[in-house]
């Protein structure tokens, strides 16, 4: 059984990320097909890329670096949980991606974005920043709508189809993440 991570992609005070990312952990566990489990980029408080070596080389020097390549090393694949702030993903999840390289490699990835718009442009740069780090992302995702999938912005009420897209994104998600062990183990 593949280990899935999802990755709750915001950090911001008064965030609603964590709700989601709770939310999605309940409708995985709920779906099976994997061990899940949440990994909150706030519980890792990395600064702003501070190796010396780029990732693609190895060699990292920093203890959070290690601590953040044991975690995301550990997972086959993963559910981003992100935000969209000004058509991008926050800068904290595209600090950690940017640490590390070969912990990323072969591995799969699906997403859940919210906002006023369901964060299909976070989703969009999520994508293109996936195929430079070796991650397949799949090609179903959730996208939460703030004046449909929440009361007054803040209270997590998903419509009834959000928790299909979102079994959707895990079948692939698994599907991807169990094909690709072959070049992980290798």
């Amino acid at each position: 059984m593949i280990k899935v991570g999802i990755v709750i992609a915001s950090t911001r005070p008064g965030r609603v990320g964590e709700d989601v990312g709770r939310w999605v952990l309940d409708v995985a566990e709920r779906h099976g097909g994997a061990a899940y489990e949440l990994v909150d980029l706030r519980d890792y408080d990395l600064p702003h890329l501070d190796e010396p070596i780029p990732a693609l080389m190895g060699g990292y020097s920093q203890p959070h670096t290690h601590r953040w390549a044991e975690k995301v090393g550990s997972l086959d694949a993963f559910v981003f949980v992100t935000p969209e702030y000004n058509h991008s993903v926050p800068g904290v999840l595209k600090n950690a991606l940017d640490f590390l390289y070969a912990e990323w490699n072969d591995k799969s990835a699906g997403f859940v974005g919210y906002g006023v718009e369901g964060a299909g442009r976070a989703i969009a740069h999520l994508r293109n920043t996936m195929a430079a780090i070796g991650i397949a992302d799949v090609r179903h995702h959730a996208a939460l709508l703030m004046h449909h999938d929440f009361v007054d912005f803040k209270e997590l009420k998903p419509q009834p189809h959000q928790e299909d897209a979102v079994i959707k994104m895990l079948d692939d998600v698994i599907s991807w993440g169990t094909a690709l062990r072959t070049l992980r183990d290798n």
